[in-house]
């Protein structure tokens, strides 16, 4: 047992040493008029084994911030409700993939022209196509937000949409041009297997909450636990990504009578781990390439306005959605936690150079900056302030 408390020591002493420097940055970060979220990704950036000094173990972290994702999201589908937003909100179901559609026959012309194979092209033209649900909720949830309940709710539900649109996408690009083992009908049936076990499960988790209601340790482990299973099995079994899966969990007992109860017992864990995400970001980037991967990052960036926020806020002009146009736009306008994915298949099958996946990884790092910034000054007071 000793020896086992000395093996584990390092890996306390690293996620210990993360979260301090992460919280001191984010503190600094926010006295500077700066969203946390700088602070967090710039702790990444001073942890990661590509800058001097302390070196994180990366893979450690990686695992906390995907329990932190899986959380946020779970989080969130236990929240939202989707009747009220199909009612209200009803052309998102066709804003955002419309959305998604002008990201891609924009960018995938523009890529082409600088020489980038069709299967890189596509890939990173939905990259960047497609937002980020854990930004979208860190800037919905924010104590410093200007955000309305109706614009953050559509939000949320545009980029629901987005991943859907998202990961069928992909594996059409996959299967015509890459190297997928799964057939479209195959991902389409996973996913719509995995809605399934998400409706037995609406049947029956309810009922196994309430009867332990009363028992605040067992109904805390039942909470967490229920989001991790059912979202790892959803990439396990059912093949789609993680965050999707958490998100299709939490709708499965939103209509619970315990609902408020389950998301207070997982909002401690999901802010810790959920800080993590964005430290992982920061890690990823090596400052030696970025000499090579500015003028792709600029383009990347370019490309987000042009294909991704203007279109955005005319779709929801367009829709007639009750939000505020700009504001929508601009806090749709970061590149998302998918597009690691993707940009890391086009690169591992060299269908992009390495200068342009770390422009992609640094264009996805200001923009998520910037859009969690700019989200604040397009809008109205904030509707608490620290």
């Amino acid at each position: 047992m000793a020896a086992t408390i000395v093996e584990t020591a390092p890996l306390v002493l690293n996620v210990g040493v993360v979260l301090l420097a992460a919280a001191t940055m984010g503190f600094v970060a926010r006295k500077f008029g700066l969203p946390a979220v700088f602070g967090y990704i710039l702790t990444g950036l001073l942890v990661s084994p590509f800058t001097p000094g302390f070196v994180a173990d990366n893979n450690q972290l990686a695992l906390l911030a995907d329990i932190g994702v899986v959380l946020l999201l779970f989080e969130v589908g236990i929240e939202i409700d989707l009747k009220r937003m199909s009612k209200e909100n009803r052309s998102i179901l066709w804003g955002a993939p419309a959305q998604v559609a002008i990201g891609v026959l924009i960018g995938t012309p523009v890529f082409l022209y600088l020489d980038v194979p069709i299967f890189g092209a596509l890939l990173l033209s939905l990259s960047i196509a497609i937002s980020s649900s854990v930004v979208i909720v860190n800037i919905t949830r924010s104590p410093r937000r200007t955000i309305n309940s109706a614009t953050g709710d559509a939000m949320l539900g545009w980029t629901v949409v987005q991943d859907i649109i998202g990961v069928s996408a992909a594996v059409i690009i996959l299967t015509a041009f890459g190297e997928s083992e799964k057939s479209l009908p195959i991902a389409i049936g996973g996913l719509f297997g995995f809605i399934l076990l998400a409706y037995a499960c609406s049947k029956l988790l309810p009922k196994l909450l309430r009867m332990v209601r009363w028992e605040r340790d067992l109904f805390l482990i039942y909470s967490v636990s229920v989001g991790l299973v059912l979202a790892a099995l959803g990439t396990v079994v059912f093949g789609i990504p993680m965050a999707l899966a958490a998100f299709i969990a939490g709708l499965s007992i939103n209509q619970s009578q315990d609902t408020d109860e389950v998301r207070k017992a997982i909002l401690p864990f999901r802010d810790l781990f959920a800080v993590l995400f964005f430290v992982v970001i920061g890690t990823l980037i090596q400052p030696s390439k970025l000499s090579e991967a500015w003028p792709f990052a600029l383009l990347f960036l370019l490309l987000v306005v042009v294909s991704k926020t203007i279109p955005t806020a005319l779709l929801a002009r367009l829709g007639r959605l009750e939000v505020q146009k700009i504001q929508f736009g601009v806090g749709i306008s970061q590149i998302g936690e998918f597009s690691f994915v993707l940009g890391s298949i086009a690169f591992a099958q060299a269908a992009i150079t390495e200068a342009q996946y770390t422009g992609l990884l640094v264009a996805v790092v200001i923009s998520i900056v910037a859009s969690s910034l700019l989200v604040r000054k397009v809008g109205n007071k904030p509707i608490r302030k620290l």
